[in-house]
């Protein structure tokens, strides 16, 4: 079946980064695009960023534009999620998805396989 495993969440103070990666496993990855959301305690899962099967189209939430790149190496079945100049509000739990498709999107209907999340949390 198909996995999704995160990494790379903590504890970091606003200001800092921090890089997220999901390994991807029983679905031939280069074929999806993928996505990340995120969602904060009390609050509904919003869309982060996504990334088209090739990685050539990124598509970025407002909130986290400019300071966050979505990437992916199709060798390593890996999207990463590199996160700068974090701030108190990006403290969420992150989920990785594949999308049903070659594109990414930034509504979770367009994703069939979720990960199980990774705590992000941002001091001030």
């Amino acid at each position: 079946q198909v996995q999704l495993v995160e990494s790379g969440g903590g504890l970091v103070q606003a200001g800092g980064s921090l890089r997220l990666a999901c390994v991807v496993s029983g679905r031939t990855f280069s074929n999806y695009g993928m996505g990340w959301f995120r969602q904060a305690p009390g609050k509904e899962r919003e869309f982060v960023s996504a990334i088209s099967w090739t990685g050539g189209i990124t598509t970025y939430a407002d909130s986290v534009k400019g300071r966050f790149t979505i990437s992916r190496d199709n060798a390593k079945n890996t999207v990463y999620l590199q996160m700068n100049s974090l701030k108190p509000e990006d403290a969420a739990v992150y989920y990785c998805a594949v999308a049903k498709g070659y594109s990414g999107s930034r509504y979770s209907s367009a994703y069939d396989y979720w990960g199980q999340g990774t705590q992000v949390t941002v001091s001030s």
